[in-house]
């Protein structure tokens, strides 16, 4: 420590002497008004302790500069021991505790420490001498001057209660704001809940509604189209009747006029037949038969037979590739789809060339099948209502060939049958690209599990002799015995003669259909507990609403993955007591 000054503490006297020291020292190393009255204050309260406790002491300031921060330091030492023959602790050091930040009490010394912002060691002479020039005042003088800092300290807390006064206002404003306002969006909130809910609720009936009317609009179509099915065939039957070069001999306009009538009931044929294929595709109740399909041979046949409607300005080519992939599909469906999108592109393609391309999507084992014109192409607004029912793009070649405006969305709900995907890409006055993707078997491929399932013995019925040809090949790696069945009688004959491991069932079939063979396995004490997997071209929506708890499988697009996994469920779901 480097002293600065240092005075004696004998009587009340010197409690004066010491507290306006104090002041003066303070003062003189920088401290503010309100440090210099706490410094003067701790100190003249300890010295007074000290007088009646243990009489004289010495009191010395001065500075510590050695440590991180300057400090002013007053030392107050007594050589007195206290009552008891040993040093003390005065009380009033707990009141120089909360004045100051660093007061330590030792057996015969108190050591106060403030510390000092700004002060450098240059400091100390201008401090030491600034101490000594001050001149001593007397404790009429001292009193008045405490008085005076007992005012300016009551100020002072007077204008602190004063800001806490307003700032404690101003909170209780805000706060009645912020509950407001949390009033007001709690209430917003509860409305656009309550919004909300009956938004969902009407969004609930619209949909319930529209399911009625997709559902009424189906049934319209199939029952109408079933009525319109038989004068339609018996018009276009009499007609041909009357144009039999067997028959009574017709005069030129009557045979015109019966080539019309022939002809025109053959197009309402056409459109009594789509109506009826959309509505089964889109109630479930149409199914693709599917078999092995040369690709080649269907894509050139079909190639033939849209060749004569072929404009004479327009080149019409087939590109398949040297290896086209395996394709178990139906064919029948695939050529109704294929047919539909050429008549299109040949219809609205004036000039340039119309192109069937066959390719393979090995990433996603896709056959790709496209139909590119050079047409007078389709308008973004038009592409997306192409594939509604009815609609027809209006224009002059529209005019000239008119249709349906079926041909689209018959397309799309048949592709979907058949497992695959139908989109349309077109630029006005460039032309239109339709892609047909459909998926490729894996028949001769192992399943991709490395530990694959395997049944000892399986048992497939379904009247279609194609499919279970195509499921032999495909179950070839699984099932070390499959037997076939072509009907639900003998299906349910042979698995009560020789219980299989699982049942593989189509469920359109005639009489028993495939919903009654259920019935009747779960009615049979030994064969309820056989595992069932349904393999069907419904949708599994619909086969749900039907039976319960049931594993499916899609006929289009069946892998051999696919078994393997059916196989995988139906044994751990039999081993764990479920149903498939």
């Amino acid at each position: 420590m480097t002293p600065l000054t240092r005075c004696p503490l004998h009587d009340a006297n010197d409690v004066f002497v010491v507290r306006q020291l104090a002041r003066n020292v303070a003062e003189a190393v920088g401290l503010g008004r309100q440090d210099r009255v706490r410094v003067a204050t701790a100190l003249s309260e300890i010295g007074r302790e000290l007088i009646d406790a243990v009489g004289p002491a010495v009191v010395e300031f001065g500075v510590e500069l050695d440590g991180v921060e300057p400090s002013l330091v007053v030392e107050i030492a007594w050589k007195t021991p206290g009552p008891n023959g040993v040093g003390i602790t005065p009380p009033s050091v707990g009141a120089a505790e909360r004045l100051l930040e660093d007061v330590q009490r030792l057996e015969s010394r108190i050591v106060v420490r403030k510390r000092l912002v700004g002060f450098r060691p240059g400091d100390v002479e201008p401090a030491r001498a600034a101490v000594a020039a001050s001149s001593p005042r007397s404790a009429l003088e001292e009193l008045r001057s405490q008085n005076q800092e007992l005012l300016n300290a009551l100020d002072d807390l007077q204008a602190r209660r004063d800001d806490l006064l307003r700032l404690n206002d101003e909170l209780q404003e805000t706060n009645q704001g912020v509950l407001a306002l949390y009033a007001e969006l709690s209430q917003e909130l509860a409305d656009t809940n309550t919004g909300v809910v009956a938004l969902y609720a009407e969004l609930e009936e619209k949909t319930r509604q529209l399911h009625v009317i997709a559902e009424t609009r189906t049934r319209f179509w199939a029952n109408v189209s079933h009525e319109l099915r038989t004068p339609v065939n018996s018009v276009i039957g009499l007609a041909r009747l009357l144009l039999d070069p067997a028959a009574d001999p017709l005069t030129e306009e009557q045979r015109r006029q019966t080539t019309l009538i022939e002809s025109s009931g053959a197009t309402l044929s056409t459109l009594v037949n789509e109506l009826l294929d959309i509505a089964k595709a889109e109630s479930g109740r149409m199914e693709a038969h599917l078999a092995p399909v040369d690709l080649v041979e269907l894509l050139t046949h079909i190639h033939g037979v849209m060749h004569p409607v072929v404009a004479p300005d327009v080149t019409f080519r087939l590109e398949v590739g040297d290896h086209p992939p395996t394709l178990v599909t139906d064919e029948v469906v695939l050529t109704r789809v294929l047919r539909n999108l050429l008549s299109n592109a040949l219809k609205f393609t004036e000039h340039g060339e119309v192109v069937l391309t066959a390719g393979h999507d090995p990433v996603a084992e896709r056959l790709v099948l496209t139909v590119r014109d050079t047409g007078i192409g389709i308008t973004a607004d038009q592409l997306a209502q192409v594939f509604e029912e009815f609609y027809q793009i209006p224009g002059p070649l529209q005019a000239r060939s008119a249709g349906t405006g079926l041909g689209l969305p018959y397309a799309r709900s048949l592709t979907r049958l058949l497992g695959g995907t139908l989109t349309l890409e077109s630029t006005p006055d460039v032309g239109t690209t339709a892609t047909v993707r459909l998926p490729l078997p894996t028949a001769a491929a192992a399943p991709s599990g490395e530990h694959a399932p395997r049944v000892d013995h399986a048992l497939v019925i379904d009247d279609d002799p194609a499919f279970r040809e195509m499921f032999r090949a495909l179950a070839r790696p699984l099932v070390t015995r499959l037997v076939e069945a072509s009907d639900g009688t003998l299906g349910l004959a042979l698995a009560a003669e020789d219980p299989p491991d699982v049942i593989f069932l189509d469920l359109h079939m005639p009489d028993p259909d495939g919903f009654e063979v259920m019935r009747r396995l779960a009615a049979h004490p030994t064969l309820s507990r056989v595992p069932v997997v349904v393999v069907t071209s419904l949708d599994r929506s619909i086969l749900l609403e039907r039976v319960a708890a049931v594993y499916s499988l899609p006929k289009a697009g069946l892998t051999t993955d696919d078994i393997a996994h059916a196989l995988d469920v139906s044994r751990t779901d039999h081993a764990d007591g479920g149903a498939t």
